[in-house]
């Protein structure tokens, strides 16, 4: 890649402005689309308004306590801030609240990848005795005695409240958590005013000297794949697969909206975007075994650090906020 040189000022005595670098953008990144719906569970207005009811009612949860909302805040990017998830009766759980955004875009979800699909993820967190506690096989039951669940279930799926339904309405509404439009994607559409030349130079170690993409590529810069990026004391992948080359290897995060969702990585260990540049920069933990071989040392001056900071923070961009509805029965 090329810099062109350019003088401190101009005539008028004013700051120069710095020229941008002209790159090339791998053929790995890509605008992000829109977000995948299965054909069984088309996103209609009553569906999605359904699953929002459900996201935030507490009584989804066995001690009427908890709701989805409860570790996947709107006002703290759809996480909830904390290194790891706080679950029924104060349960401080092993790993990171993942984020909900852009979670339709995901071949697989949770950490370890155990949920084929959104809609079978929107069960787990509620039957979990750690986490919502709320027996599942009772749960339909429990809805159906609350006034007015059955009539919005009629009106939004024409049957009765099951399971499926239940599972389905959530999964809908959290297809609506979309990050999109931020300006790498100007950018790749052919804006290159939307990207300053700190953050043009960043994507370009994104995709270069800094090797992200080798994990963070596609319209999510996620590649739906497992890796061990070299964190000890989680079995990871390997508890839902039992084959040992998938020890202490989790999902690739997307990145999109990830200046909202810190502390960074499955068990919360990082509190800013520049520890988790350190950490890929120094080659993870050389003790760890079976680390992949997409961690390495990277050797990146500090001025290139600061210039992929740059470029990750452009990817931030700003998730839907959502004003909890009105219950039923309340």
């Amino acid at each position: 890649m090329g810099l062109a040189a350019c003088s401190s000022s101009n005539d008028t005595g004013a700051p120069a402005q710095e020229e941008k670098p002209d790159i090339t953008v791998s053929s790995l990144l890509v605008p992000i689309g829109d977000v995948p719906v299965p054909e069984d569970n088309p996103m209609t207005e009553d569906v999605i308004e359904l699953g929002k009811v459900l996201y935030f009612d507490h009584r989804l949860s066995g001690d009427n306590k908890q709701s989805c909302a409860t570790c996947h805040i709107p006002g703290a990017g759809y996480g909830d801030n904390r290194e790891r998830f706080v679950g029924h009766e104060g349960f401080e759980g092993p790993r990171n609240s993942p984020t909900v955004n852009n979670a339709g875009y995901y071949t697989t979800n949770f950490w370890d990848g155990r949920a084929a699909s959104l809609e079978e993820q929107a069960l787990g967190p509620i039957g979990s005795e750690v986490e919502m506690n709320q027996p599942i096989e009772e749960l339909v039951d429990k809805l159906q005695a609350i006034d007015g669940y059955e009539e919005l279930f009629q009106k939004t799926f024409g049957e009765p409240i099951s399971l499926d339904t239940i599972a389905k309405a959530i999964a809908a509404f959290e297809r609506t958590i979309v990050v999109k439009d931020t300006p790498y994607d100007r950018f790749l559409e052919g804006d290159k005013d939307a990207l300053s030349a700190q953050e043009i130079r960043g994507l370009d170690l994104f995709q270069g000297k800094a090797a992200c993409v080798s994990c963070h590529q596609g319209e999510n810069l996620s590649d739906n794949q497992f890796h061990n990026i070299g964190l000890q004391g989680d079995e990871g992948r390997m508890a839902i697969s039992g084959d040992e080359a998938d020890e202490g290897a989790f999902r690739t995060a997307g990145l999109y909206g990830i200046t909202h969702t810190a502390p960074y990585m499955h068990d919360g260990r990082f509190a800013t975007l520049e520890e988790v540049v350190d950490y890929y920069n120094h080659g993870g933990d050389e003790s760890t075994p079976n680390k992949s071989s997409f961690i390495f040392e990277l050797n990146l001056t500090d001025e290139e650090k600061a210039d992929l900071v740059a470029f990750l923070k452009v990817l931030g961009g700003e998730p839907p906020i959502v004003t909890p509805p009105s219950l039923p029965g309340m």
